[in-house]
């Protein structure tokens, strides 16, 4: 590939910020490259690992999508994935072509263990500035993509160094055969953002990230955070239609989330989140958790008939004391009392601006094996999902119960 480092800088921080449309009239209601700053969106693929066959499709319907922004609008795309004749690389995509596009090398990034993984901090912090650099937005008008595997707060293998819970971007390196995966943690990713400029949003195109765990830990970061707090299908999002959305003004949110809610028929549940008011959401959960604590009659809560979100047990027949990702308005809805529970849900719609709810996740697991336990329904589905602590003695909770208070929501708990 070509080593232009200026075009490579574009196409990546083009491709985390990418945005889309199917409405070709819809150049009209937004600004016109002439009269309006630059924006940038940067797709931030790491795809060393079993989603590797969903990178060229992905790419494709970005690059269908980038034929309808405006001159100012930067698509940027990072790509790690599968190749023996090629490094990662960062480029950027320019009515419907990769421009340019510059190797890791090319770039002076030295990745931790020599893996080249996307989930090291250090290949992902050098990407990220390299490609901001010669494409800078105004007026805050940045915006990211993380593709990737992902596991909410849980705790994983990461690269070194970095603390120890795990999240996004399962990366095997160089050996896809090595049962030798690594993720990034929240907490680190948090670190990295902090260094880079403030972003509009974060596009979590990953399973179960909208848990307040991880909402919490990046409220400083993005002022909105787009996701599902369930298991999402291989394909991810319809990028050709939703290009132009990500690039826009207003409630860019609303049309991103619909469209990928629609292209998915409606199995999917998806939300958004303004983490200006997570502050207080968190101060009101800590209120009803108390309330909840004072109420309970047993150590640890009855979480049985509560929506959740991702089965995690090896066991061949599930059980809800294994799982973690509950719906965390189920959980209030059902432990603590009315009032409690109605002014918990006034401070959650503050920041929870958009939601979608489903009956099934659209995965490759079937729903009736895996999730019979429970009832979806309008009233007990939230959008975003929560830890609860469980009995040590069952299942993996000894550890759950542990690794949580590595996370500044954990200070919201009652001690």
């Amino acid at each position: 590939m070509k080593t232009k480092i200026f075009s490579a800088v574009v196409l990546i921080m083009t491709v985390l910020m990418t945005a889309c449309s199917n409405d070709d009239n819809e150049s009209t209601s937004r600004r016109s490259a002439d009269a309006f700053g630059a924006r940038t969106v940067l797709v931030y693929i790491a795809g060393q690992n079993d989603l590797w066959r969903a990178v060229e499709p992905d790419l494709k319907e970005m690059k269908e999508g980038s034929k309808k922004l405006g001159e100012n609008d930067n698509l940027l795309v990072f790509v790690s994935r599968y190749n023996e004749s090629s490094q990662p690389w960062l480029a950027r995509i320019k009515n419907g072509v990769v421009t340019d596009s510059v190797s890791l090398s090319d770039m002076g990034i030295t990745s931790t263990d020599d893996e080249q993984r996307a989930s090291d901090p250090a290949v992902m912090e050098g990407v990220m500035r390299y490609a901001y650099s010669p494409y800078p937005a105004d007026n805050g008008n940045y915006g990211l993509v993380l593709w990737n595997h992902g596991s909410g707060w849980l705790m994983m293998n990461d690269v070194k160094p970095a603390r120890s819970n795990r999240a996004f971007g399962l990366d095997y390196g160089k050996n896809k055969n090595a049962n030798d995966g690594r993720w990034i943690n929240i907490p680190t990713l948090a670190n990295v953002l902090k260094e880079m400029p403030h972003l509009k949003y974060i596009m979590f195109d990953c399973c179960c990230m909208m848990c307040l765990e991880n909402l919490y830990e990046l409220r400083s970061v993005a002022d909105y955070i787009i996701g599902s707090p369930a298991e999402i299908p291989a394909e991810g999002a319809p990028y050709d239609e939703i290009m132009t959305d990500m690039f826009a003004d207003g409630n860019f949110y609303t049309d991103i989330i619909d469209k990928y809610y629609k292209s998915v028929d409606e199995w999917l549940p998806l939300s958004v989140v303004k983490t200006s008011e997570m502050e207080q959401l968190a101060e009101a959960t800590r209120l009803a958790m108390q309330a909840v604590k004072a109420k309970q009659d047993s150590a640890y809560a009855d979480m049985r008939g509560l929506i959740h979100y991702y089965y995690t047990d090896t066991k061949e027949d599930f059980n809800p004391d294994y799982n973690i990702f509950y719906d965390a308005g189920d959980y209030f809805l059902k432990h603590a009392p009315q009032d409690v529970y109605q002014q918990w849900k006034q401070a959650l719609d503050k920041a929870v601006i958009e939601h979608r709810n489903a009956t099934m996740w659209n995965v490759d697991k079937k729903w009736s094996i895996y999730y019979i336990d429970f009832t979806a329904s309008d009233q007990k589905m939230h959008g975003v999902s929560m830890f609860v602590a469980q009995d040590p003695a069952k299942g993996n909770y000894a550890r759950y119960n542990e690794d949580i208070k590595q996370f500044e929501w954990y200070k919201v708990w009652p001690q």
